[in-house]
């Protein structure tokens, strides 16, 4: 659900650790780098008279240290408007956040911090703040995804504007690895990928992109892989005219990298590459596309680099022009200058290929383990190690030599580490290690950047004569709605290639939930049973049901629904997604679900849970058939991310097969009561992955009984009251609650769900244990 968000700022003026005199006139901040690989996105930087060397220490001749500051980091910085701006962490123990960060680009004074909680995911602290944030020079705004999967617009001063709760609407996966996603701007769209299992023709589990509008958080469109995601990525998109077309390039977790329309989402094409994800981000020259990964070859070898044609496609595949193996390339991404194609291994390895014909020119040894990419700029490489040493690097037609190395000594034990990438402008190099920010140049620099080369435009759209339409949008494109609520949508045509055409009069009408989109690379999915009616139409009111616009009003009841507003002009289609969420008080009418599918307005439950007939009662039952984590272990959402202060309650049964019992919950404000099967606790918390506020009980409890669970979340003065009870269902409800938590640092809202975990899964042979869920029960708080 969009958010529109009030006020929250921290206004912090605050010194840097360490401060290099500052030349009589500091450099005026004339250019951006809003893009973590800068305006080109190739890593290339068109500064000159940058330093060779360098000391971090202030009192040193000729240190070229503009200025360093206390902020580490794990990512690479943007730079918009005179100022730097980045995620990391903050706060120990009970207090410990993620945070966007507002530096000063002439002196690095602290100008603000927005703060944002951890929540619902398996990420480590350790891994916390890897995203990129990425600015729109437009409007100044600048965009963040958080681990939670919170993913804000903020204003220039970090103000939020709007907000998107990835994980409760659309079912986003954030994995264990901390492998999470980048936007990237693109006229009027702010663009961003993710693993995510939704609902509709988004259940499946896969590897998706979402446009939003930049300005006020719709949904624009979805695109999505036509393969089986298997991980999550990193790979951050790439906008370019390719072919006369403008197109969005990405890898993503499916071992591919695929090239879609950018204002549309139709995908284009797609390639595979390898088993696993794809973290790299591609480079794009003209209509060739670099792009490599890590991960195991069939011949065994790890690692390659392709380029393709992307002008040449066939059967949906565009032309491999070479590919070099053994080149690991599992976390950094290519430079592309001048003809040579610049690519660093997972081992400190770089690599010189000719861009034409991917023949090695040479390679150099800088160090042993890479994490951030490399930057070229004024005729070096600068690079960072993981390890904690920076490198700059001097390339030259037969080889590269060092021109320095400084290496960072962490303190009281505690390794420095360089996981982000340098950036280059305004006569600067800045960068950033896990302990703190620095800001490199000569005191007396004066030469210009070099322009950036001008880049191919698509053909403009000629309006002489009408043009057919070959595309048909709806905006929004996905909402969340409850039962007499009223939106409104509008209706709008591309051509064929993907360039606007403006409003257009369509007839609405509404309809059923589509079913599932199924990767081509796995088994088809079986045929319904003989007779099974279809999802029903969206029940509610469309006027007018002819226009460029219409409004839409929700049917109450039923309190849940799924479907789409259809669209049509000609032969053309379009939709838009409506997931129509309950109001509170809520109760859960199972008998209404048909069996063997899931409740409408539930997220993240299609595959995951079923209905089924169990002791004579139809119920809901957790899958137990996958072990695959991502099907095993699932949150159900239920309600929309804005509801505060209720409780939940539901029963559950949960069996033994084998040695394993399962693990089962409620969930209520983003924290989460459950019983623990195999090491028999009860447990409450926001983030199962660290110890932040949560509570651990031992409990004792028996399979095949029924159990009732009770959580209740009070958010007043400043703090979250966090209580649960679990008792035998078929005894008294005890009057003293089973575990509390007090959270000084409260989860102020957050969508209902169900917990459940099937361990012990091996297939559909060799089920795991199961859960069993009834009577569910969401009320406000008296």
């Amino acid at each position: 659900m969009k958010r529109l968000l009030p006020l929250l700022l921290i206004l912090v003026g605050c010194a840097p650790l360490v401060a290099a005199p500052l030349p009589d006139k500091a450099p005026a901040a004339s250019a951006n780098w809003s893009s973590w690989r800068g305006p080109e996105q190739n890593g290339v930087s068109r500064e000159r008279d940058l330093p060779d060397t360098w000391s971090p220490k202030a009192d040193a001749l000729n240190n070229n240290l503009i200025w360093r500051a206390p902020y580490g980091g794990s990512t690479t910085p943007i730079i918009q408007g005179g100022r730097i701006y980045f995620p990391g962490k903050v706060g120990e123990g009970e207090t410990q956040q993620e945070r966007a960060v507002c530096l000063d680009e002439t002196d690095g004074k602290l100008l603000h911090e927005f703060t944002s909680h951890v929540f619902l995911t398996d990420i480590v602290s350790d891994r916390l703040g890897w995203t990129n944030m990425t600015g729109d020079p437009e409007t100044g705004n600048v965009f963040v995804q958080f681990t939670s999967g919170l993913f804000y617009c903020l204003d220039k001063d970090l103000k939020p504007l709007w907000s998107h709760s990835l994980t409760e609407e659309y079912g986003r996966i954030s994995g264990y690895g901390g492998r999470v996603t980048s936007p990237v701007v693109d006229g009027n769209l702010v663009i961003l990928g993710m693993m995510n299992s939704s609902w509709g023709e988004l259940a499946m589990g896969g590897a998706r992109w979402v446009a939003f509008d930049k300005r006020n958080g719709d949904v624009v469109w979805w695109s999505q892989t036509p393969y089986r995601a298997r991980d999550t990525y990193y790979s951050v998109p790439v906008v370019k005219v390719i072919n006369g077309e403008r197109v969005l390039v990405s890898g993503s977790g499916d071992g591919g990298v695929h090239a879609m329309r950018v204002r549309t989402g139709e995908m284009l094409w797609s390639f595979q590459m390898c088993f696993w994800s794809v973290n790299c981000s591609p480079v794009v020259d003209g209509n060739l596309v670099y792009i490599g990964h890590g991960e195991q070859n069939a011949d065994g070898t790890s690692g390659e680099v392709f380029c393709l044609d992307a002008s040449q496609i066939e059967k949906g595949k565009p032309k491999v022009v070479w590919v070099v193996k053994g080149i690991k390339a599992k976390f950094t991404s290519p430079i592309l200058h001048e003809g040579m194609l610049y690519i660093t291994n997972d081992g400190g390895g770089l690599y010189c290929l000719d861009a034409k014909t991917g023949e090695e020119v040479w390679t150099y040894e800088y160090g042993t383990d890479s994490k951030g990419s490399p930057l070229w700029a004024d005729g070096k490489i600068y690079v960072g190690e993981f390890d904690g040493r920076f490198h700059i690097l001097q390339p030259t037609p037969t080889g590269c030599n060092e021109l320095h190395s400084q290496y960072f000594k962490g303190k009281n034990g505690v390794p420095v580490q360089i996981n982000g990438s340098p950036v280059a402008v305004n006569g600067h190099v800045y960068f950033m290690t896990s302990a703190e920010f620095y800001c490199l140049g000569k005191k007396d620099h004066k030469a210009a950047a070099d322009p950036i080369p001008p880049e191919p435009q698509e053909p403009p759209v000629v309006k002489i004569k009408p043009i057919a339409p070959g595309y048909l949008q709806i905006v929004p494109a996905d909402v969340t709605l409850t039962p007499g609520d009223s939106q409104a949508f509008k209706a709008y045509a591309f051509t064929r290639h993907g360039q606007a055409l403006g409003e257009v009069k369509v007839d609405w009408a509404l309809g059923p939930m589509l079913p599932p989109v199924w990767p081509v690379d796995m088994p088809p999915p079986p045929p319904p049973a003989p007779g099974a009616k279809g999802p029903p139409d969206l029940k509610g009111k469309v006027e007018p049901a002819n226009g460029v616009e219409t409004k839409l009003t929700i049917a109450e009841p039923p309190p849940l629904q799924f479907g789409v507003l259809d669209a049509k002009l000609g032969d053309l289609k379009g939709h838009a997604r409506i997931r129509v969420a309950p109001k509170l008080p809520f109760v859960a009418d199972f008998t209404k679900v048909p069996l063997g599918r899931t409740p409408a307005g539930w997220v993240n439950t299609q595959g995951k849970y079923s209905m089924v007939v169990f002791k004579g009662r139809e119920v809901l039952m957790k899958r137990n058939d996958n072990p695959n984590p991502l099907v095993a272990r699932v949150n159900a959402y239920i309600g929309a991310p804005n509801l505060s202060n209720y409780t939940i309650e539901s029963d559950l049964y949960g069996t033994k097969l084998r040695t394993d019992l399962p693990d089962m919950g409620v969930g209520a404000n983003r924290y989460t009561l459950m019983m623990l099967g195999n090491t028999q606790e009860l447990r409450v918390g926001d983030w199962d992955a660290q110890s932040r506020a949560d509570k651990n009980i031992p409990f004792e409890w028996k399979p095949e009984v029924w159990y009732r669970m009770k959580l209740t979340v009070t958010v007043k003065d400043g703090k979250a009251e966090v209580r649960g009870k679990v008792w035998p269902r078929d005894e008294k409800e005890p009057e003293k609650w089973s575990i509390e938590l007090t959270d000084p640092l409260p989860e102020k809202e957050g969508s209902p769900f169900l917990f459940g975990n099937a361990t012990g899964a091996v297939d559909a042979k060799n089920p795991g244990a199961t859960v069993y869920y009834d009577n569910v029960r969401v009320t406000p708080n008296k």
